[in-house]
Parts: structure tokens; sequence; C-alpha cells
């Protein structure tokens, strides 16, 4: 009896998180998808926002990584170190993505503009072994190397990172550093958010599948 009055409340517990995560990423999207206005593209969100919302409260609440869930702002949390992670050589980082890139696989991507850089997380949508390089499903063409391989017209610089633990976490919890100081994280998209419980934090080489 102790043990299924256990249950019971375990149960409550995570039906209460799961609905305290739809209600904080309705109100983070609300705003955005009342900003377009496009008809056709707000009804393409529109149609999706509820099945990709609940998806990412589930998913979230599965988490078996390092990250910590701030419920009341369906955000990851986790110590942020003074300064950004280092990025790797440029021969390590090309002999990582062509020996481990797989299709999906999420990714972080080093994002710099006048002296403030955060990490984002990107997804591999196609491979070019040929030409050493592969693509990203938002930041487009990089070479194996990390190198950006087209012209970039918004003052940001970009680089692709190795998938390690102080990288993913990083771009998970939307840390920020200016002139190299820590400063106030930014608020993940829904996108990020979905691509974040892709990762597979006891092998990055392998995402994992998203349920449901």
């Amino acid at each position: 009896m102790q043990q299924n009055q256990s249950d019971i409340f375990r149960q409550d517990s995570q039906q209460l998180y799961y609905a305290e995560l739809c209600n904080a990423l309705y109100e983070r999207e609300l705003p955005l998808l009342a900003g377009i206005a496009n008809e056709s593209v707000l009804r393409r969100r529109l149609k999706g926002i509820s099945y990709h919302i609940k998806r990412a409260a589930q998913e979230m609440l599965k988490h078996q990584g390092p990250l910590q869930i701030d419920i009341h702002n369906a955000s990851w949390q986790s110590k942020q170190a003074s300064r950004p992670p280092k990025h790797a050589e440029p021969t390590k980082t090309q002999q990582w993505f062509t020996q481990s890139a797989s299709l999906g696989m999420p990714v972080p991507v080093q994002c710099e503009h006048l002296g403030i850089l955060h990490l984002e997380l990107d997804s591999i949508d196609r491979l070019d072994a040929e030409q050493h390089r592969l693509h990203l499903n938002k930041h487009g063409w990089f070479s194996v190397n990390g190198e950006l391989l087209q012209n970039n017209q918004n003052g940001w610089v970009y680089q692709l990172g190795l998938p390690t633990r102080s990288t993913m976490a990083a771009a998970c919890c939307g840390h920020v550093w200016k002139h190299d100081k820590r400063t106030q994280p930014r608020t993940l998209s829904l996108r990020e958010l979905l691509l974040s419980n892709q990762i597979n934090w006891k092998s990055f080489k392998k995402p994992l599948k998203m349920t449901g």
C-alpha cells in the first residue's frame, strides 16, 4: 500500500511539473507568434505549437544528464564557467567530425558579436565527405575543422565547436559571456530546447531518439 501511495504521489508531481513546463513554454512562445506578420507562416506555426511544446516538456522530465530543470522558466540550469569553453584545435575538430558526424547530431556553434559570446545548439542535416564539410540546419555549411564556409552578413562570427560536456551544457543553459566575463543567460528557442532533449550525455556521437 505504501509503495502504491508513493507511486501516486510521484505521478502527481510529474503531472504538476509537466503542466508548469507547458505553461512556461506557452508564455514564451505566444509573444513570438504575435509578431509574425505572414499569415501562412503564422498558421503553420500555430498548427504545430501544441505538439512541440508538449513534446519538449515530456522529454525535459525524462532528462538523465547533468543539467537541472527550472520548472517555472522551462530552462536548463548548471554552473556557468567564468570564461567561455576553449576551442579545440582545428585538427582535433576535423578528426572528430570526420570520424563521428552523423545526421541529426546536436552540435554547439560558437556565436560572437561585439565581444558578446554564446554557444547555440544546431543539428547536422547534410554530410559531404568528398568536400570535407557538413551542413547545419540553421547555420549552414562548415568545414569539418569548424570553419564557416559561407558569407556572413549579420556581423556575427560563427564557429562549429566540438560536442563536449562543457560546450553542450553551456549551449543548453544559454550561458553568455561579455568580454570574457559572465553575464545574463539568454533564453533558448523552442527549437533549441527540442534539440537539447536529443543529446546523449553518455555518448555525444549517438543522439537520442525522442519518443512520442
